[in-house]
């Protein structure tokens, strides 16, 4: 299916300004991130106290979560045990103002919150502080076990195109994290095990697209040998201009649905999915490309020098060789004697 047929969009000429506006971005991100003494995180990486209760009447999901928001910090509620139990399991994460305050304040803020809320009357049946549920050894190796993956996608890249391609597609996965993650800063998402989750599809679905459109370079670079980097890769987007706007057009639009009707406990997931598919298009068509085109550039710049240095090294003689004696225009003795007797015996 062909959306666009024969497109001549100079992509390349764009992508200094795409660059310029992604360092503003993550500028903005990291100062957002210092400003509030570092990222936010949830339930799953900090801890926090659990609250179950149990209502005299029937109770909403909705209701409880509206009751428990206007707590500071993420909130998590869910059914505890069957629906005609009417028990309600409501999980807070720990904060500043609740670190070391123990398990009497965490838990009271929840039931002050349920009481102020209008809701029937419930029965407090248990209450606990707990750890988080990824820890410091959990978190150390999901990092490693990140950046293994990236190395293995690094070398793989550079087998199979080149070492520029490589680290264009490298550094363009880690501007589309860092990018999401200014986003979900912005927005004040806390980070949680869900967009841990959307984080790494992102990470596979950036290198897929980024895979499809070097491919496309690498088949074109055969058959556009006179023409210049700059002009394949651009040439390169606009072959591959139809599938990237499906794919992403689509995956969109599904997160999209999942992100207005998924609930709140599918939104950081779907939130982040949602830019980390169009950081993951933009950084394909500009990011990617303008690092690959200046990596090569500058490799091949420095065969261009090297190449000129070759014949000068060679004009002034190799180290160890003889060097001859300069010669005049008048002949030796031995030359001259050596016409005369061919003289004499021609005679």
């Amino acid at each position: 299916m062909q959306i666009f047929t024969n497109t001549s969009y100079n992509f390349t000429q764009w992508r200094w300004h795409a660059v310029a506006l992604s360092l503003v971005i993550i500028t903005a991100g990291v100062a957002a991130i210092v400003s509030r003494g570092g990222l936010p995180v949830g339930i799953d990486f900090s801890g926090g106290t659990i609250v179950v209760v149990k209502f005299d009447q029937d109770v909403t999901e909705d209701q409880v979560r509206q009751a428990v928001d206007p707590i500071p910090g993420e909130e998590v509620v869910q059914q505890y045990g069957d629906a005609a139990d009417r028990e309600w399991l409501v999980r807070l994460a720990q904060t500043d103002e609740t670190e070391g305050a123990g398990l009497e304040q965490g838990s009271q803020q929840i039931l002050d919150a349920l009481r102020g809320a209008g809701l029937p009357t419930f029965e407090l049946l248990s209450r606990e502080i707990v750890g988080p549920v990824i820890g410091a050894d959990l978190q150390r190796r999901g990092i490693y076990a990140t950046l293994a993956s990236l190395l293995a996608i690094t070398v793989y890249i550079a087998f199979r195109f080149r070492i520029s391609f490589a680290l264009g597609a490298l550094i363009a996965v880690f501007h589309d994290i860092v990018i999401t993650v200014a986003f979900l800063v912005f927005f004040g998402f806390d980070v949680s095990l869900n967009i841990v989750a959307a984080l790494l599809t992102i990470t596979g679905y950036s290198v897929n697209d980024t895979i499809v459109i070097f491919d496309r370079v690498r088949e074109n670079m055969r058959s556009m040998r006179r023409d210049s980097l700059d002009s394949i890769v651009n040439h390169s987007v606009n072959q591959t201009l139809s599938r990237t706007v499906i794919t992403s057009g689509t995956t969109f639009v599904a997160v999209l649905a999942l992100y207005l009707f998924g609930g709140e406990v599918l939104r950081g997931f779907a939130f982040t999915m949602l830019v980390g598919v169009i950081s993951g298009t933009y950084s394909t068509v500009f990011i990617a490309s303008a690092i690959a085109i200046v990596l090569s550039k500058r490799k091949q710049a420095s065969a261009s020098v090297s190449a000129a240095l070759a014949p000068a090294a060679a004009a002034t003689g190799r180290p160890g060789a003889k060097s001859r004696p300069a010669t005049t225009g008048r002949p030796d003795a031995r030359t001259r004697q050596g016409r005369k007797a061919r003289g004499s015996r021609a005679s």
